[in-house]
């Protein structure tokens, strides 16, 4: 479980409860979904340790405080800020469904609005050129080719993952990669992803 600091006005057996139903809500979660969660959760009990609050005790405008925290101090994007709040939201749901609350502190504050599209359209040249370099570095060199492949080549991680040999070849005079999109009812079409070498450079 991870580790956290605790508000100084927390008595002993209330800090076992706490433990307890921090426990209990990780215990939901497996895999990549607790690793996210784990390290969501802490930055909650920690800022409530900064403002000496039991998190047991918070209620709405505390979580509305940490709210407005995560987007004015921390100044985390929509998508950060309104996943952070889902776990504190989860954390307070898994409390009440063990009786350890009576009923959740988040269950009326309002979350912020999230685009649908995500703005980063990509990496830029120089990031994309750390990146590379970086994997170039690796003990590993199937890091310095999927990571050649996903930027030389625009893929997709599914796409560069599920390549073979036997996917490169040649149309209209460039070279290329056959890559197939995956979906839950099947494999879509085969698509063709060229080389920027091979594509002509403006002038």
């Amino acid at each position: 479980m991870a580790a956290f600091r605790v508000p100084v006005d927390v008595v002993p057996s209330e800090l076992l409860v706490l433990r307890a139903a921090v426990a209990a809500y990780l215990g939901r979660y497996r895999g990549e979904s607790r690793l996210h969660t784990q390290s969501d959760l802490p930055v909650f009990l920690h800022w409530c340790a900064d403002q000496d609050l039991d998190p047991l005790a918070a209620v709405r405008s505390d979580i509305e405080r940490y709210l407005r925290w995560l987007q004015d101090v921390r100044r985390y994007q929509p998508s950060t800020v309104s996943r952070r709040l889902s776990v504190v939201v989860g954390f307070y749901r898994v409390c009440v469904i063990d009786q350890i609350l009576p009923h959740s502190p988040a269950d009326y504050v309002r979350r912020p609005t999230v685009p649908a599209e995500s703005p980063t359209l990509g990496l830029g040249h120089l990031q994309f050129e750390a990146l590379i370099t970086t994997a170039r570095l690796s003990a590993n060199p199937n890091d310095f080719a999927l990571i050649a492949m996903l930027g030389l080549l625009g893929l997709r991680i599914f796409e560069a993952c599920g390549a073979n040999i036997g996917d490169l070849g040649e149309e209209h005079g460039h070279r290329v990669l056959r890559a197939r999109q995956g979906r839950k009812d099947g494999p879509r079409p085969a698509t063709t992803r060229g080389s920027p070498r091979d594509r002509p450079r403006r002038r």
